[in-house]
């Protein structure tokens, strides 16, 4: 019974490129990252559930390390309900994408990018604005 409760067991990722392209981002915060698109996989762990998009990371291009974009369906449903609309995959990605960077800006070191980003209601509203949705 313990065990369930504390073991996790991650879905296999989906989406994943044939070819991964290697990108760079130059953040606010000096350090310039190098990433790529691992795949995404459905979360039912959250209350509402919703989509972690897992890209590779590295800040020095020797150590990477996996870095999860929480996007939750209860922030994608509100803004969805209130437009008529729904997001297709390619914008969710997109969000996932900007909200990684907004990370990438905001967190002061690349030790503190191994904690998983969640997209919130506030920044979720900024980053389709950004995208012009």
């Amino acid at each position: 019974m313990f065990r369930s409760l504390f073991s996790r067991k991650d879905a296999p990722l989906a989406g994943a490129p044939a070819v991964r392209r290697l990108k760079t981002y130059s953040a606010r915060s000096g350090y310039v990252y190098q990433y790529h698109y691992e795949g995404h996989r459905p979360l039912h762990a959250d209350r509402d559930g919703g989509v972690e998009f897992v890209f590779s990371v590295s800040a020095d291009r020797k150590s990477w390390h996996a870095v999860g974009v929480v996007v939750s369906d209860g922030a994608i449903r509100a803004w969805e309900e209130a437009r008529a609309r729904q997001l297709s995959s390619a914008e969710r990605y997109a969000i996932a994408k900007m909200a990684l960077f907004q990370a990438f800006d905001e967190r002061p070191t690349p030790a503190l990018m191994k904690d998983p980003v969640r997209v919130r209601t506030a920044d979720l509203e900024a980053i389709i604005e950004a995208l012009d949705l």
